[in-house]
């Protein structure tokens, strides 16, 4: 089983967005996909609640209770919370295959990934590409000052920026109904498909697939540890 968690140590950044459309273009390419809610907002079990039955099937796990993904599931995504840390963080990263990192352009957002991304490339499962990081530009402006501010910090580090996604209504329109922005008409979405298919090319790719294990004791293991279980 595949297993991809989206993480920044800071909030508001846009992971769980990030983490619900991916799950839903995945859905489309007929993969099987879980998606795990380790955040304590729930807003990926929220949405999941209201997903119309007429759009691909996903699946929940309820990570809380440490229940493991259906023997089906061939792609796990994991949608983790915000102040992740210590041996937490090096337990998700271990268990993962794939990290998505998203990164807003602000400076204060730019400065916390500074810091979160310089610690992630000391944990020993990225050192060793047992886990793979990839980089998201979440809610840009091309053409904006701070945009090319954020493209510079990008360029900085040792992690293959992956795609760039606008800063678009659709999301949160979408998002209200349990919907991704897979899941809208091209005549509304057509331009974050082609933003999204880069981010998808590399998630096909053989460079973005580690060599770690998934356990499937991940959530449970996970969130003993989250809650001092």
């Amino acid at each position: 089983m595949r297993t991809i968690a989206i993480i920044n140590a800071k909030g508001g950044c846009g992971k769980t967005t990030i983490a619900t459309s991916l799950a839903a273009a995945l859905a489309w390419e007929g993969h099987s996909v879980a998606l795990a809610d380790m955040d304590p907002q729930q807003s990926t079990n929220d949405w999941l609640k209201h997903r119309p039955d007429s759009y691909p099937a996903l699946l929940g796990v309820a990570a809380e209770s440490g229940a493991r993904p259906a023997a089906e599931t061939d792609t796990l995504i994991i949608d983790t919370p915000a102040g992740l840390a210590g041996n937490e963080l090096e337990q998700i990263i271990k268990r993962a295959q794939t990290v998505l990192v998203p990164v807003m352009p602000s400076p204060v957002d730019m400065r916390a990934a500074w810091r979160f991304l310089s610690h992630l490339q000391e944990i020993r499962a990225v050192r060793s590409g047992d886990t793979v990081v990839g980089l998201v530009a979440n809610r840009v402006r091309p053409q904006t000052i701070i945009y090319r501010e954020l493209t510079g910090f990008l360029e900085g580090f040792r992690v293959p920026v992956v795609g760039q996604l606008r800063d678009s209504m659709n999301y949160v329109r979408a998002f209200e109904k349990g919907l991704a922005v897979a899941d809208l008409p091209p005549y509304l979405a057509f331009h974050d498909w082609e933003e999204w298919e880069t981010v998808l090319a590399w998630i096909r790719s053989k460079k973005s697939q580690g060599k770690g294990a998934s356990p499937s004791s991940l959530l449970s293991a996970a969130m003993q540890r989250l809650t001092g279980g």
